[in-house]
């Protein structure tokens, strides 16, 4: 694990076109203690802009299943119309899905799912002609160099093709409808701050409206500098608050993007921004518009052809979302179905052993800071219970119960949890959650840990990194939940489904280790 990256080695590895999201150790400054309150404007216009959005990434994701499915059912749809039936009959349907599968593919090769596109399908009708026509030839020959291409009728393969150009062609127009009333009224559009202000961050706004089919919506302007250097309102959109405020302001609002507008030469300013914004869930782009550094290509994104340096990105975002979601229903679902019997018999122990409920709820910080109400077995007296742990369990703490005592130890009063997952609070595997008021001694967990809040920029889990590694029981001491904070933004930098899948299969042998743990 390494330290978080300064300005100057983040643009060194851009320049060498690499990574510059090494695990972030969490060793920068921390967010203020509260969120700062928001002038009346910036509260306005975040909840104006509180609710979801469709993702790019995600329709056009859509899209190619869609067009694969497509010609598949145009294929299959021509040889029930014409031929219907025969020797080869159960050939037809098989051939059908592999023209499907390379029609999309030849598709995403050509650029046919990008956003300027998609607006204009009129205007591409050519070019997916002419790529299903590659499709359809790539068939043809497969065909003959097999010697099964006369034992399929040709009239259906040309009916085919005809069928496959035009319901590709008619779905596209109908969605560039749909894309346009999305595009209108903030359904699909990525929402992005600027952070600085005067002439730099003027001109950088006007070249990103100038960008042909843009899907960024500008909420506003952040910035410390008052006066000449920083105007009330800047190319017509106005100067919300601080760097500070604008993390109370992205918590409310769905900011995809914050692109910090300032020179590059002003690393001071730059990092001092960096190191308050990057506990935020999205994107955050260092604009390289009129920067007079050039980088290799690779080293850069673009809005349109604006350049942007990426210094961090949203992690589990778009399509890893989805598949992490999959993940954790079906295994929550089949730890439900295998240890069903094991949670009727601790509620059935709970309520012989002391009176009150079976279950206990306890707020703690979710996703992006957000409270959410985490379900557990009651292992406490019904009168002894601390929602706001306060004060953390100890060894031989005398408000646990008897049966309290051995499902902690065993980490079976953590089971309800699956049903936090199947509700959307939790994931099965990620940072803990931590109660809100939590504290190492006399300190709240944030004022121990720099960048401690970013630990919440993925949902928190069932099980983690920290835990398997042998972080998990009471928080009694600043080196514990340092050590956990750190393990935990390993992970969020290290994300994928196999790292999931392993750390859920050493849990139940992690957990074998009780020492911590009562």
């Amino acid at each position: 694990m390494t330290d978080m990256p300064s300005v100057d080695e983040t643009l060194t590895a851009k320049a060498a076109g690499q990574s510059a999201n090494a695990p972030v150790k969490a060793k920068v400054d921390a967010p203020p203690l509260a969120p700062l309150t928001l002038n009346p404007l910036a509260q306005d216009v975040a909840e104006q802009f509180s609710h979801e959005t469709i993702s790019p990434a995600m329709l056009t994701g859509v899209l190619r299943g869609i067009d694969a499915l497509l010609i598949t059912l145009s294929g299959i749809a021509a040889y029930l119309a014409y031929v219907g039936h025969g020797p080869m009959a159960s050939f037809y349907y098989p051939i059908s899905f592999v023209g499907g599968v390379i029609g999309m593919m030849l598709l995403e090769f050509n650029g046919a799912y990008a956003m300027k596109v998609l607006r204009a399908p009129l205007a591409s009708v050519g070019k997916v002609f002419t790529i299903l026509g590659g499709a359809f030839a790539a068939l043809a020959i497969i065909g003959f160099f097999l010697k099964i291409s006369e034992d399929f009728s040709r009239l259906w393969f040309a009916l085919w093709f005809a069928t496959a150009i035009a319901s590709v062609v008619l779905a596209r127009v109908a969605l560039t409808v749909v894309i346009r009333r999305w595009g209108r009224n903030g359904t699909m559009e990525r929402r992005a701050v600027i952070v600085g202000g005067g002439q730099s961050a003027e001109d950088l706004i006007r070249a990103i409206e100038q960008q042909p089919y843009n899907d960024i919506r500008i909420l506003g302007l952040f910035d410390d500098r008052d006066g000449a250097r920083s105007p009330k309102v800047v190319a017509g959109y106005p100067k919300l608050g601080t760097t500070s405020e604008l993390i109370g302001f992205a918590r409310i609002a769905r900011v995809d993007m914050i692109i910090v507008s300032l020179p590059m030469v002003a690393e001071a300013r730059v990092m001092q921004v960096l190191k308050k914004l990057w506990v935020l869930p999205l994107d955050i782009r260092l604009s390289a518009h009129m920067s007079q550094l050039r980088f290799r290509p690779r080293s850069y994104s673009y809005i349109g052809s604006v350049p942007m340096l990426d210094i961090f990105d949203k992690p589990i975002n778009d399509w890893d979302s989805v598949a992490k979601r999959v993940f954790d229903i079906l295994f929550s679902l089949v730890g439900i179905a295998l240890l069903s019997p094991v949670m009727i018999a601790t509620a059935i122990a709970i309520k012989l052993d002391s009176k009150g409920p079976v279950f206990f709820r306890q707020k703690r910080h979710g996703f992006n800071n957000e409270e959410i109400s985490v379900l557990k077995f009651r292992s406490m007296y019904t009168e002894m219970c601390d929602p706001t742990a306060v004060k953390a369990v100890t060894k031989g703490d005398p408000r646990v119960t008897k049966v309290g005592r051995f499902i902690r130890k065993t980490s079976i009063d953590e089971l309800p949890q699956f049903f936090n997952v199947l509700k959307g609070d939790l994931s099965l595997v990620g940072p803990r959650p931590h109660a809100v008021a939590g504290r190492a001694q006399d300190l709240l967990f944030h004022e121990v840990v720099e960048g401690y809040f970013a630990r919440h920029r993925v949902k928190p889990g069932v099980t983690g990194w920290a835990q398997i590694n042998g972080w998990r029981g009471e928080i009694d001491s600043d080196e514990k939940i340092k050590s956990r904070t750190e393990y935990d933004l390993a992970y969020i930098e290290n994300w994928s489904l196999w790292f999931d899948l392993k750390i859920l299969m050493l849990t139940p042998i992690r957990l074998l280790n009780t020492d911590n743990a009562y």
